[in-house]
This record gives C-alpha cells, structure tokens and sequence, in this order.
C-alpha cells in the first residue's frame, strides 16, 4: 500500500481527483476534470472555491508533505508517532501515512491507493473486500491527544471498542494524559456546561476505561477515565464531509494558532447561515469565560449535510486549558489581540463591521452568554466533575475579563 504510485481521493464514494506520488518524496493532488465540470458537484473544501463558485485547480508539488488540504485529516503529535510506529512509516512522510490511514479519514474523503481501485474493480464477494479491510489501519483522526475511533458495543454495559482493523466507529475516545491530569474530566464538564449555555455539541459520555475494548496497553497509569463523544460526521446515511478552518485558509496544521476570530467570522459571514453565526459568537464568548486557549483553526469546523452548503459544525474540543497552562492566552486574535481582555463588546462591534454583520446581532449573543453561563456556573460548578484546580482557574480568569 505504501509504494503505490498514486492515491484515488474519492468524496461520498466518488473518485474527485488524484494524488499522484513523485520522485524524490514529493507529491502532487490534481482534481478530475469531469468533477470540476460538473456545476452539481459536492464540495471538497472552500480553499478550492473561487469567487464565483468555481473550482481552483492548481496543481503544486510537495515534498515530504502533502497539500494543506489532506495533510490536515492526519493526526497529530504523539497520536501520529503512535499510528506512524505501528504502520512502519516515518511521521514527517506524509503520503505513505494517508495511503495506510486514508479508509477512515475525518469527514466524507477517502484516499485509495490505485492498487485497491483496481482490486475493486476485479475482485468480489466477502473474501476479497476482508482481505482489503484487513490490510489498512483505521482511524485517521486529526488532532494531538491520544485518541481514536471507536464503536458503541451493544447491550446495557453501554461500552465502547476500538477496531483495530475494518470499519472505522462512529464515536471517539480521547484517553487520559500524562501531562494533564483529570483531563477527560474537564472536556467532559466543559462540553456539558456549553450545552446548557446554548451551544451545539454532539453525544457525548463519560467512561471509566474498564468499560472500553482495545486500548493500549498501560494507559490506566494516567487516569481512570476516557471522554467518549459521537463523530457528528458520521450517520445512518453514510459520512457527512466536514473541513476545519485549517484546511479551509489553506495553512498546514503546524499553522494552526495563526489567524484571527475575525477571519473566522468573515468566511462565516459569507459561506454560512445566521445561526452558524450566532453559535460562533456563543462559541467563543464561552470560551473566553472559560479560557480555553486552545480554540485555534483546528478547533473550528464546517461541515455539509447537503454535501454541497456548509453550516458551523457541532462543538469540540471545548475545555478550559488555565488549570494546565495559567499564562496562556487565546490561541487566536480575536480583533487585533490574543489578550483575554482585548475580548470586550467594543471588539466584538469591529469584528461584526470586518465581516459586515449587524454588530446587535454579535453583541447581543455575546451579552445572552455571558448572562448564561454566570447563572449556570454557580450550580454546575459543583455538579459537574471539574476538578478543584479547573473551577479556581476559572473563577480567579473570571474576575479579569471585560466582559
């Protein structure tokens, strides 16, 4: 799989284009012709959008890595190095690593090495669609904790198992951290917090780790329990195509704490409904009540249910990172600063004027969160299983916001 010549990208089951591989550990992605002539077409990624809706082709080499676009659905940090030792690849090489993961990437794409393309087309029946399951590893999630695609075991445990090979699952688990203590804790809290403000989040649970099949081993070390939450990209139709803003600026994740809110906003503004709008602005206002300082460009997404439109995608990663990194500040400027007090309803008012909204509008969601969350935080604080670390950080962060 990893010496195939080129990878067949297919969107919602359609081969789209190719990633053709070079010499010298360069690659290059060009799309189909008869998928940019057709004006019905699913989109891909709004980084390959023009003005006029039309779709950019520009074919460019990359060496050791591959187009923004596609180098952002593989994971991240220690999750990469984990997946890259167990495929016997290198985890700067990026093509090898997409043609062993690409079976169960983020969203509706799929990467398919040309020797499975045509396998497809000349082989059938049970045995031969196990024997191309078997060969390549799943769960391809971008991100950098240790985390993987799992699915929901039948019966009153309610447990979940990881698949080592086969179909990928429908739910992701995110694992204690070495670093971070009670971390699956404070997501957990953080998230179910955000759902009473008003914020749309998926499924999301709680599990002690006895409670999961497949896990590596010794990971019990660092906690007792992993965060569980549904892949909102995922359903009983079939994948549902998401892109994070990542993908959509055209940046590598390396790049992903560069950028704006207001940027964010813009393509909001102009792709987007009224409501994407007013869960961006409830969004991030909890954030900053929170302080996570984690919301970088990869921690945003889009996501097609019509395979053609995009909305604000369901919440993720949504937690306060203060108790772990006290002197951090947003991951992102908001209007001209990353400073948690630069975040005021005067800044607010630009950024809705950047991005030619009614600023009412943005205020107004702004001031309905602010009012929501002090409310709730007086009761959840204790109901909820933040740790006695995460609630202090949050109430001291609390008293020095202008908001």
């Amino acid at each position: 799989m990893m010496d195939a010549p080129a990878l067949d990208i297919l969107l919602h089951g359609r081969r789209i284009g190719t990633i053709a591989r070079l010499d010298g550990d360069r690659s290059i992605f060009t799309f189909d012709d008869v998928y940019i002539a057709d004006a019905d077409r699913p989109t891909l990624s709004l980084a390959y959008k023009d003005q006029h809706g039309a779709v950019l082709n520009q074919p460019r080499a990359y060496q050791t890595k591959i187009e923004p676009f596609f180098s952002n659905l593989l994971p991240e940090g220690a999750l990469r190095e984990y997946l890259a030792r167990r495929v016997g690849v290198k985890a700067a090489r990026e093509y090898p690593l997409l043609a062993q993961l690409g079976g169960d990437l983020p969203g509706a794409v799929t990467a398919m090495p040309v020797q499975d393309a045509y396998q497809s087309s000349h082989a059938s029946g049970p045995e031969a669609a196990a024997g191309r399951d078997s060969a390549r590893l799943r769960f391809s999630l971008a991100g950098v904790q240790l985390k993987f695609s799992a699915i929901r075991n039948g019966g009153k445990a309610g447990g979940l198992t990881i698949p080592a090979t086969g179909a990928g699952g429908d739910w992701i688990i995110k694992l204690p951290s070495a670093q971070h203590p009670d971390l699956p804790e404070n997501e957990y809290a953080a998230m179910h917090l955000a759902e009473q403000v008003g914020i749309d989040i998926p499924e999301i649970d709680l599990l002690p780790l006895q409670a999961i099949d497949g896990l590596p081993d010794g990971i019990s070390r660092y906690g007792a329990s992993a965060y569980a939450t549904r892949r909102f990209d995922r359903s009983m139709d079939g994948p549902i195509h998401i892109e994070d803003f990542a993908q959509i600026f055209g940046v590598f994740p390396d790049d992903k704490y560069k950028g704006s809110y207001r940027e964010i906003l813009r393509v909001l503004a102009i792709e987007t409904d009224e409501r994407s709008i007013v869960q961006f602005i409830r969004r991030l206002t909890y954030s900053v009540l929170i302080g996570n300082g984690d919301m970088h460009l990869k921690n945003w997404s889009l996501f097609y249910p019509d395979q053609r439109r995009p909305s604000l995608a369901p919440a993720y990663d949504l937690l306060s990172t203060l108790a772990y990194l006290p002197d951090d500040d947003a991951a992102l400027k908001f209007h001209q600063s990353r400073a948690w007090s630069s975040f005021t309803y005067d800044a607010l008012t630009m950024m809705a004027d950047k991005a030619h909204l009614p600023s009412h509008l943005v205020t107004a969601t702004a001031k309905e969160t602010v009012e929501r969350f002090d409310a709730l935080w007086v009761q959840e604080k204790t109901h909820l299983p933040f740790s006695r670390e995460v609630v202090r950080a949050i109430e001291e962060h609390r008293k020095h916001l202008s908001i």
